[in-house]
């Protein structure tokens, strides 16, 4: 098996079928019955599960994994990494806003490097339409927070598409937690410490209409996200684990 794509998926019935309209077609002429595509439905309460399930009755390439907890994007990433059986092993965003072409293009671009990453903030991008303001400047003060905490030099931690070496993926699997927003930070902190190479490209980006994201309590949930993270890479990890006995059952219903 050459390459799986993990897609993770949360309520995703009105656009997660057009996203697999473009992806199918296009890696099935490139790699025929050497890919595989893993569609992670978890917490949904659509109809995502029975969308996916009819494309797999068409499509041998597909395979599903159902979890009823709402996991996040991390959790769903980290249940295709256990059963993903290619030798590049990536995830991408179920709204199609990564086009195909942008996805092969890190196949194509991976070379000799533990992984590789699609950036929107590389001269070279091509984003449309232009996020509103107020994206943008979270995205830039986040990406401020990753350099100054992580002292990670890249200009998009958060794009939702990436792609690993089977190695890269093993190696640093039993040391990534489920840490909601700070996920990818998490994930490329760790390959990084392993001593993989990480190489960031330009890509092509569209904003789909849809997304549940609201930029107010995204931005306050990824600063916790990133304050957790850097407590758990710290002496003082014994916070974390303090706050998710006492308060965290309570502020995450």
């Amino acid at each position: 098996m050459d390459l799986s794509i993990i897609i993770p998926a949360y309520n995703e019935e009105t656009r997660l079928g057009r996203m697999l309209d473009q992806y199918l077609p296009f890696f099935n002429k490139r790699f025929t019955e050497a890919y595989e595509v893993l569609v992670i439905v978890n917490g949904s309460r659509d109809r995502t599960e029975d969308v996916v399930r009819e494309y797999a009755r068409v499509h041998s390439r597909i395979r599903i994994i159902v979890d009823p907890r709402p996991i996040g994007k991390g959790g769903a990433v980290m249940l295709g990494f256990a059963q993903a059986q290619g030798r590049l092993v990536g995830y991408v965003d179920a709204d199609g806003a990564t086009p195909p072409e942008a996805f092969q293009e890190l196949v194509e671009h991976i070379g000799t490097a533990g992984a590789i990453i699609a950036s929107r903030w590389m001269p070279g991008a091509r984003v449309s339409p232009r996020q509103p303001l107020n994206r943008r400047l979270a995205s830039r003060l986040f990406n401020i927070l990753v350099r100054l905490m992580f002292g990670l030099r890249i200009s998009d931690t958060q794009c939702g598409a990436k792609l690993l070496t089977r190695e890269a993926v093993q190696a640093i699997f039993p040391y990534i937690g489920i840490t909601q927003w700070a996920f990818d930070v998490d994930l490329l902190f760790q390959l990084r410490r392993t001593g993989f190479a990480i190489t960031e490209i330009p890509t092509t980006w569209r904003d789909v209409s849809g997304s549940q994201l609201h930029v107010g309590r995204a931005s306050a949930d990824m600063f916790l996200a990133m304050a957790r993270l850097r407590l758990i890479y710290s002496p003082f990890r014994w916070v974390v684990s303090l706050y998710d006995r006492t308060l965290a059952p309570y502020v995450h219903r």
